[in-house]
């Protein structure tokens, strides 16, 4: 078949979509340039040849784009912006730590970089946020010759980054109010945030640890030193969510008129209306308990309407959840979110004894073994040591995450004896004839380590991350992000109890998801406020 003819004119070479227009001689316009950056190389052909003119289409639009993102954030004068010197604890918190000052300076001692080589060996979380702020680095640095002058933070395409890179390049030598040994790593870096206050004294340098220590000696020295706050998620952990809301005593008196109600599946749904209901939140539980007491959890929020659901009530005995009943109102509220199957993620938060793993293990085994909602139990904590570590553990994986189940193990034995006359309400009675029961149980319950989480995905899955206050943001969403379809994750812990070095109240992955996923229709929260383990524990937890 002979091939067609080609085109003799040259609008048929070119297919060009009505809405972009291009000129007859193309006049690129490069965005304006910045003082401390040249302007940016883009390949553009010296002369326009009809014979060869293929320009790219899609190129104006960009180059608009690249225009206009340039003139909405403008870069402050050197003389206003901050000279933040980052300790070396900061960037292994914290790997993109070098991206969240703004519109700021960030400066960079050789110390530093000398202990982030010290620290990128091994497969610990450390090694390799040490390994990815390298590769940030020579990413920012690229083909540059000279870093006196300093690099563009918004190289590798952090937008909001608009501030500059600056390494020591040349000694630094100052002389300290208090003279400190040489040769220690956070003394040369006390040295160098000296030096630059006097190299710079029109500009504010600041030093960001996270070593509370540190920031002891530099302000001892006078020398302006802050806590990394970027990862906090709250300043103060009162003001963190706990999802619940009291009533007001006059709420249907300003919320009673106009009420509509139906059922639905069993569950009574009321629509009011009222000042009180903007600040509702998507899943969260409100209580009365007046004359007309309600307990309903928020299905809708619109404006000044929202629409209330009833629940179901877990601390009747016939609606007992593996034999366990809910002995306090925030219990039947968690018992309502981990029996509910169109809530994917459960967080519940709580001193000792509150009852979060036993909640969570009845409702598992019961979705599991009962109704066949989920083919497996999943159990993985943080193996932060509370005193001195005991050293390498024998076996399997599971065989080394076994002295870490503790708890998993008493609350078993809960399960299936039955608490009988114990606090937490159990349905009764010791019958040792039931080893072919636990002997299933354990059979679909898994416990796995933190380590191997990354790159599987649970199907079908009821996963249970246990201490979970220990864990960072990162590593809370590589967990979080492992669920598939089908898949429920309920999160425990207590921020008043966290191991970890460097993570607070504030900082833990813990508080993060709780206020991330506060109001998605497919997670909940609650607080849970009354130990139920014993008197001796309850009293132990507020006298000690």
């Amino acid at each position: 078949m002979p091939l067609p003819k080609l085109p003799t004119r040259m609008g048929a070479m070119v297919s060009v979509s009505s809405d972009v227009a291009v000129p007859e001689a193309p006049e690129i316009k490069t965005p304006a340039t910045r003082p401390d950056k040249p302007a940016a190389k883009r390949q553009i052909p010296a002369k326009t040849s009809t014979k060869a003119l293929t320009p790219p289409v899609a190129e104006p639009p960009v180059l608009s784009v690249v225009a206009t993102r340039t003139e909405k954030k403008t870069r402050l004068p050197v003389s206003k912006r901050k000279l933040f010197v980052l300790d070396t604890n900061v960037l292994l918190h914290d790997s993109n730590s070098l991206f969240k000052f703004e519109e700021h300076d960030i400066f960079l001692p050789m110390m530093v970089l000398e202990e982030l080589d010290h620290q990128k060996k091994g497969m610990s979380e450390v090694a390799r946020n040490a390994r990815q702020v390298s590769r940030f680095l020579d990413g920012l640095v690229g083909g540059a010759n000279k870093l006196d002058k300093g690099i563009l933070l918004d190289a590798l395409g952090n937008q909001e980054a608009l501030g500059n890179l600056h390494f020591q390049t040349s000694a630094m030598h100052s002389k300290l109010p208090i003279e400190l040994p040489l040769g220690k790593a956070d003394n040369a870096i006390l040295n160098v945030v000296h030096a630059l206050q006097l190299a710079h004294p029109k500009r504010e340098v600041i030093l960001v640890s996270k070593d509370i220590n540190m920031r002891l000696k530099a302000l001892s020295l006078s020398l302006p030193a802050e806590d990394y706050l970027n990862d906090h998620v709250l300043d103060d952990s009162d003001l963190l969510y706990d999802g619940v809301m009291p009533l007001p005593e006059n709420f249907w008196l300003k919320h009673g008129k106009d009420v509509e109600s139906w059922q639905q599946g069993g569950t009574t749904y009321y629509r009011v209306k009222g000042p009180l209901c903007s600040e509702f939140i998507v899943n969260e539980f409100v209580y009365f308990d007046g004359e007309m007491p309600l307990q309903a959890q928020v299905k809708e929020v619109s404006g000044r309407s929202a629409v209330l659901a009833t629940l179901r009530d877990y601390s009747h005995g016939k609606n007992n959840v593996w034999g366990i009943t809910a002995r306090n109102r925030e219990q039947n509220f968690a018992l309502n979110l981990l029996m509910n199957p169109d809530c994917d993620f459960v967080s519940l938060l709580g001193q000792a004894g509150t009852g979060k793993t036993l909640l969570a293990l009845a409702s598992a085994l019961t979705q599991t073994l009962e109704t066949k909602r989920y083919n497996e139990i999943i159990i993985t904590r943080a193996t932060v040591p509370v005193g001195d570590d005991i050293g390498f553990l024998p076996g399997t994986e599971e065989e080394k995450m076994l002295p870490w189940m503790g708890a998993l193990e008493d609350n078993l034995e809960v399960l299936h004896l039955g608490a009988g006359n114990n606090e937490m309400g159990g349905t009764g009675g010791q019958d040792w004839s039931k080893n072919s029961t636990m002997e299933l149980i354990r059979s679909r319950i898994k416990v796995k380590s933190l380590n191997f989480m990354r790159g599987r995905t649970f199907l079908n899955k009821f996963l249970i991350i246990d201490e979970a206050q220990n864990l960072t943001p990162k590593q809370m969403k590589t967990l979080v992000t492992r669920a598939g379809p089908g898949t429920k994750i309920v999160c425990l812990g207590n921020i008043a109890q966290i191991d970890t070095p460097y993570l607070t109240e504030g900082s833990s992955g813990l508080t993060y998801v709780v206020d991330r996923f506060k109001g998605w229709p497919h997670s909940g929260h609650i607080t849970l406020q009354r130990g139920e383990r014993s008197r001796l524990a309850d009293y132990a937890s507020e006298a000690l």
